[in-house]
This record gives structure tokens, C-alpha cells and sequence, in this order.
């Protein structure tokens, strides 16, 4: 299925499923410059990846933040509960961004191998098995198509929660929603 990555340059770009909401006030922080509001607590909860290139652009108590490879919160699921039972979110942002490192983990099995053994001590041996046996679960294919399926996922299992799902643009540092 082909997706639609919907720019949101001013107030009413934002899709109406968003309005007045944490997840329209991430996006006017973000991408439209919104001054920044005193929170007390976090009222959303942002899964993205751990790539260093990008920043999030929102005051400081606003929102929750997990980051792993690929914005894959799969193994952060307990975190997730956590946000929502104890720090009493309601929405989640789920951003995936352009050039992820995540996608085609294969195509970099010998520089991660390479590098175990460089920069940690790794023995050859120990570093390929320990690629062999994580690859499969950190390997996201396409950005798009996986955080779609993510926040799919995550609808499920928190029907009370609305997730939506985000696209970063590196070179734009840009949010964009997910259609």
C-alpha cells in the first residue's frame, strides 16, 4: 500500500484527527515554531529512533521520549505501559526518518562485525554470532512501511490510545504525518 507523507507547514495542515491535541501541539513545536508552554507532566509519549541526526523540537515535560533503532518499540513495550498507566499518556507519536540505519542491516554485517572486534574487544566469532542472532529482530525493511505497521501494532494493543505515524526528513528537520 502506497502511504502519503503529508507536509504540515501551517495550523491547518495538521489532519483534523489531530487537532487540539499533544499530537498537534508536537507538530506546531516542531515545525511551526509554536512558543514553548510550561508542562507539568507528559502528556504524550514519542518513539523514535536513536540516530543521533535528529532532534525534536519541544519543551522540556512535554512528552516521554524511548529511542530505538528504527523507532522499533517492540522490546520497549513495558516502557510504553509505563507512560500510559503510570505517567497517564494518551497519545503516542511514532517518527520514523529518511536513511535509517536499520534498514538493510545485512548490507552492513562486516562493518558491524569490523567493528566489535575494533572498537570493543570483540573476539570474530563472538561478533558474528552476535549479529546472527539479532539481526532479524532489529531489521526494519522499508522506514515507512515499518513504522506504519508499528502504530498498527500499538492501536491494538492500547486501543484507548491514538498513535500516530510521523516521517523525519534528515536535511529538512521536518515532521511529517503518515496518511
Amino acid at each position: 500500500m502506497e502511504h502519503v507523507i503529508h507536509a504540515v507547514n501551517s495550523k491547518k495542515d495538521i489532519p483534523d484527527e489531530y487537532k487540539d491535541t499533544p499530537v498537534a501541539r508536537l507538530l506546531e513545536y516542531h515545525n511551526l515554531g509554536r512558543k514553548f508552554e510550561q508542562h507539568t507532566r507528559a502528556s504524550l509519549l514519542v518513539g523514535m529512533c536513536m540516530d543521533n541526526r535528529k532532534h525534536i523540537r519541544m519543551p522540556d515535560n512535554f512528552a516521554y521520549i524511548i529511542r530505538s533503532g528504527g523507532a522499533n518499540l517492540r522490546y520497549s513495550e513495558f516502557k510504553v505501559s509505563y507512560a500510559i498507566a503510570v505517567g497517564g499518556v494518551g497519545h503516542i507519536v511514532l517518527i520514523a526518518h529518511n536513511n535509517c540505519g536499520m534498514v538493510n542491516l545485512v548490507s552492513k554485517k562486516d562493518k558491524f562485525i569490523s567493528g566489535l572486534v575494533k572498537r570493543a574487544g570483540w573476539k570474530k566469532k563472538e561478533a558474528e554470532d552476535h549479529f546472527m542472532n539479532l539481526v532479524l529482530l532489529h531489521e526494519i525493511g522499508n522506514e515507512v512501511d515499518f513504522v506504519i505497521c508499528e502504530t498498527e501494532r500499538l492501536r491494538r494493543r492500547y486501543p484507548k490510545i491514538k498513535v500516530a505515524p510521523f516521517y523525519y526528513r534528515l536535511k529538512e528537520n521536518r515532521l511529517y504525518c503518515l496518511m
